[in-house]
């Protein structure tokens, strides 16, 4: 049988896709804007092409299609390097600070925030979203539009920072608002949450210029406040399991506009990146030994990179794939074939 999904580069053409997913997220990764986002398409297509000569500048953007309907219904994106000279990686450092007074034989353990900057920083995963509609199918379209980034990550080490970072979302207020922002990013910028996270992706000035460069202690934030930082909020619960399963952990560093907490792994402790390989097509029926699995192409020309699920039989060095899926990444006997095995 035919895959029923796809997954390729999201290139310019793709912006009516694009933004139908955007809507539903509608981050500073993912705007819901079709200027931004016909930009982001921009550099999603130069970063697969390799026409951006600096690696550390690219973003590669992934989008999930029904093949037969050719509608996306999710889409997720790597940034190869969060942090540079011109644009830093700015976050709250979460540290806990202990007091005690042997007068008033009084102890105190304190969460305290400080602002940091990193200009080297790690790769970003992020921009995940699947359309409602397709959140609870049985194929399990979240976790393959979130793993082929791994897949991806997997074959162009190089390209890529040895860390890799995700920043997950906190509780958020159905119409956006952000606790943190309002005890704190308001009243040192004067701009609201969705105002001052769409000017961080053009220009971070304002956050050095403005932000306190000294320690804020937690218990002086309204209790709302208290309650996100660190958090992770409903809609993203299922991404910090998938994370934490995979090699994942909790940075202490939370966002600073709205307490979303970062979770990082070395690229050596990923398993889903330990688990990929490269291996020869060989086409027919799978027999024995059946895996299910991510299995890609890459090509000089769009899309530059197609994955499909499928269930191959391997060795160490040949794949084997079915005719139908021969035809669906357009692959020849002998060819190359990408894999990340799902079970």
């Amino acid at each position: 049988m035919s895959p029923k999904y796809e997954i390729r580069a999201a290139l310019p053409g793709d912006e009516s896709r694009l933004l139908e997913l955007a809507r539903f997220l509608n981050t500073v990764n993912l705007p819901n804007d079709p200027h931004e986002i016909a930009a982001l398409l921009e550099r999603s297509q130069a970063s697969f092409a390799q026409t951006i000569p600096d690696y550390r500048l690219r973003e590669y953007v992934f989008l999930l299609v029904e093949r037969e309907s050719k509608r996306a219904l999710g889409t997720s994106l790597i940034i190869a390097q969060l942090g540079r000279r011109d644009a830093p990686y700015i976050y709250f450092e979460v540290r806990i600070e202990e007091r005690y007074s042997g007068t008033l034989d009084r102890h105190f353990v304190h969460q305290v925030l400080r602002i940091g900057y990193s200009y080297n920083g790690p790769t970003e995963i992020g921009g995940l979203v699947v359309h409602p509609e397709a959140r609870r199918l049985p194929e399990k379209l979240g976790m393959l539009i979130s793993y082929v980034r791994f897949l991806f990550l997997a074959l162009h080490r190089k390209r890529f920072q040895p860390r890799v970072l995700a920043e997950l979302l906190p509780p958020l207020e159905p119409d956006g608002t952000s606790h943190l922002w309002e005890a704190v990013g308001r009243h040192f910028t004067g701009l609201s949450y969705r105002e001052a996270d769409r000017l961080s992706k053009q220009n971070k000035e304002f956050i050095r210029g403005l932000f306190p460069a000294g320690d804020i202690y937690v218990s002086l934030l309204p209790p709302q406040a208290q309650a996100v930082i660190g958090r992770v909020g409903a809609q993203t619960r299922g991404v910090e399991k998938l994370l934490q399963r995979i090699g994942f952990r909790y940075w202490n560093r939370v966002d600073p506009f709205d307490g979303g907490p970062h979770f990082v792994a070395d690229m050596d402790e990923i398993s889903l990146i330990r688990r990929a390989f490269v291996g020869r097509a060989e086409i027919r029926e799978p027999r024995n030994g059946v895996t299910k699995a991510l299995v890609a192409v890459e090509r000089e020309v769009p899309p530059y990179f197609l994955a499909v699920p499928a269930f191959i039989e391997h060795n160490a060095e040949q794949v084997c794939i079915d005719p139908p899926t021969a035809r669906a990444l357009d692959v020849r006997s002998g060819e190359r074939l990408c894999v990340l095995p799902l079970d």
